[in-house]
């Protein structure tokens, strides 16, 4: 028997098969590629990084509230200096010197005035009834009067200016002595403020403490659940690129038996066997999903830092 006659039988069998697999479309979507969704951890990791974004707001208006406040107790410390004031100096009894005392002295030298009226009209009965009236006893004995009664009168004004004087004298140095005494308050509350300033300036620095500690604790979080949610969707994405690649590997395995099946025959029949089926070359899904999450992991990190 020939050999032709021998592998008829194969021959035709080879080509049954080959048409009803050639035939036959491949239902590609068996392994369509797949991406893996997001994992929950890195959906945490991307909604605290939308709350992240201005979270130092609060501790910037609370430091700025805190430097206003500071401000504001150096102001007083300023102005409560700037408004002391004592009197001093040979002047400074004019400001208690009472406004009527110029009244006061007035009325009380008109009724001395008129008080010594009496004894003017005394003298002027002595004489007439002595029979010296217009004469010179008279006139001495009127001039001495008035002369006395002009030193009482000068004696009496000069005694209430320098009682007025006294009063005033004296109400300065009591006003002099409270205004030392107002200082030493006042100094105290100057000191209180200035420390009252100091401690809204450490507020205020604790406030932006606070802010840098919020986002780098927020940047941490943020880049640990990423970066571990960037794992396990790697992972998802091996699995799913192997069941595609193993589906895919399923579909093409009959074009490979074939392709070998007729190289075979082809060789029996002294003829030249084509090129062998090769599968098409694909990356190791495991190695591809994890360059993918270590970039991932990478972009995580870089938040909030």
């Amino acid at each position: 028997m020939a050999i032709g006659e021998f592998l008829e039988p194969a021959i035709k069998d080879y080509a049954t098969q080959a048409k009803a697999t050639y035939s036959a479309p491949i239902d590609t979507s068996t392994f369509a590629q797949q991406i893996a969704g997001q994992d929950a951890m890195q959906t945490r990791a991307a909604d605290l990084a939308t709350q992240g974004v201005g979270s130092y707001s609060p501790f910037l208006t609370a430091a700025k509230a805190a430097q206003q406040q500071g401000a504001g107790a150096l102001g007083q410390s300023a102005q409560t200096v700037g408004g002391l004031s004592a009197l001093t100096g040979p002047q400074a009894y004019q400001p208690f010197m009472s406004p009527y005392q110029s009244q006061v002295i007035d009325a009380t030298l008109s009724e001395f005035d008129r008080s010594r009226l009496g004894g003017q009209q005394n003298i002027r009965d002595a004489a007439v009834n002595s029979g010296n009236f217009g004469g010179g006893r008279e006139g001495a004995m009127m001039g001495q009067y008035n002369a006395d009664s002009l030193a009482d009168r000068s004696a009496l004004q000069a005694q209430m200016l320098q009682q007025g004087f006294g009063q005033a004298q004296q109400a300065a140095n009591q006003n002099f002595a409270n205004q030392g005494q107002l200082f030493q308050m006042q100094n105290q509350q100057n000191l209180s403020n200035q420390g009252l300033a100091g401690a809204y300036g450490n507020q205020m620095n604790q406030q932006f403490g606070l802010s840098d500690f919020n986002r780098t604790g927020m940047g941490q979080d943020i880049n640990a659940l990423g970066s571990l949610g960037a794992l396990n969707q790697g992972y998802n994405q091996a699995n799913l690129s192997a069941d595609q690649q193993a589906a895919q590997t399923g579909a093409y395995e009959p074009y490979g038996r074939l392709s070998q099946y007729g190289n075979a025959l082809t060789g029996l029949a002294g003829g030249v066997a084509g090129s062998q089926y090769q599968e098409q070359n694909q990356s190791s899904p495991f190695q591809t999903a994890l360059g993918t999450t270590m970039g991932l992991a990478g972009l995580y990190g870089k938040m909030f830092n």
